[in-house]
């Protein structure tokens, strides 16, 4: 192992050197998030990898619809294609415990010729959010539910999506929300998930079978907003490869199945004051503080104009139902999951505020 590549390997998250203990690493997959969340990227041989700091790819990438199809504004000069510099974030450092050989993917951060982030590049926008809220003193927590349906392998775009077939041989049954026997229908590929988790070095806070056939929902431990994004970015190609080790697709379509619920990913929001270590929607005797209905009015005030981010497909608007758990609506209520925003049952340290929408 040449030195570049063992300084790398030693350089990188604890989870990453126990993936590669006694092995030799492969390859190193360079990957970013474009506006649908889909992994572009370049796969490198890892000695080339530890040699070279930076990676280029064009900034089109960020004008691919989720079909692959280009989006008619191509930047104020037109379609040109310029590079951008990929830089590895080191600490996103993760397996990739599906492939043949022993592969890490890491999450690159987009900079122009000049060094300075591409500003329209997802992951930093999030960086400028969170440093908003850190001018203010605060640290924003978030945590993501992510819900997607294990479905039956299709390849004619005609026909119509089927749930997966569980291992007592029948299709999932629908109306199973929170059946344990429905959770262990799918075992095969949950156990898959787990072990890619913990070879990813993630945490899973629980897995639960959703209202319809063979829909889950996959709850991820609380934490920073990049963090998240990023964990949830890699989680669902890792579910999806899980899947297909099965037979199965994993889909995260919001409404892939008519009659059937839709998939939404939930988020909770919380506040932490950096100085005292304390929730700012909690006041001293745990009361709700003004700060707590100022966050839940700045959602209905603004939620409609970030609509076309959290619901940026015609299928996404399938999953909207009046008067049900998928809200149509900017009313917010305590344990109501018929609003749009809800408060969740907690006491005063865990009081956060979640969006229905998303």
């Amino acid at each position: 192992m040449s030195n570049d590549l063992e300084t790398l390997i030693s350089s990188l998250p604890q989870h990453a050197q126990d993936y590669l203990t006694g092995r030799k690493l492969d390859e190193v997959e360079c990957v970013i998030a474009d506006l649908p969340g889909i992994a572009r990227g370049k796969a490198v041989p890892a000695a080339k990898y530890a040699r070279q700091g930076s990676f280029h790819l064009p900034d089109s990438i960020f004008y691919q619809t989720i079909t692959g199809d280009w989006g008619e504004a191509a930047g104020a000069e037109g379609f040109i294609e310029r590079d951008m510099i990929m830089r590895p974030d080191h600490s996103t450092t993760s397996a990739a415990p599906w492939t043949g050989d022993w592969t890490l993917q890491v999450i690159h951060d987009a900079f122009d010729r000049k060094g300075e982030p591409v500003p329209f590049a997802p992951r930093n926008v999030l960086k400028r959010v969170v440093e908003l809220y850190q001018k203010k003193g605060w640290m924003p927590v978030v945590a993501p539910e992510m819900e997607f349906f294990l479905v039956a392998r299709n390849i004619d775009p005609a026909k119509s999506i089927q749930p997966m077939m569980g291992r007592s041989g029948r299709p999932a049954a629908a109306r199973q929300a929170y059946s344990m026997t429905a959770v262990d229908e799918f075992g095969p590929v949950i156990d898959d998930i787990y072990d890619f988790a913990e070879a990813q070095g993630f945490e899973i806070d629980g897995i639960t079978q959703e209202g319809g056939a063979g829909q889950l929902e996959i709850n991820l431990r609380h934490g920073d907003p990049v963090r998240l994004a990023d964990e949830v970015f890699y989680f669902k190609r890792l579910i999806r490869e899980a899947a297909l080790r099965h037979d199965c697709f994993a889909t995260f379509m919001a409404k892939p199945i008519e009659d059937e619920p839709g998939s939404a990913m939930h988020i909770h929001h919380s506040i932490i004051d950096t100085e005292t270590g304390q929730n700012i929607f909690a006041g001293p005797q745990g009361g709700e503080t003004d700060l707590f209905f100022y966050f839940i009015g700045g959602l209905q005030k603004y939620l409609p104009a970030a609509i076309a981010v959290l619901a940026p497909y015609v299928n996404s608007y399938r999953r909207y139902v009046k008067d049900h758990a998928a809200p149509i609506n900017l009313e917010w209520a305590r344990d109501n999951r018929t609003t749009g925003i809800r408060i969740p049952l907690s006491d005063a340290k865990g009081r956060r505020v979640e969006n229905r929408l998303a």
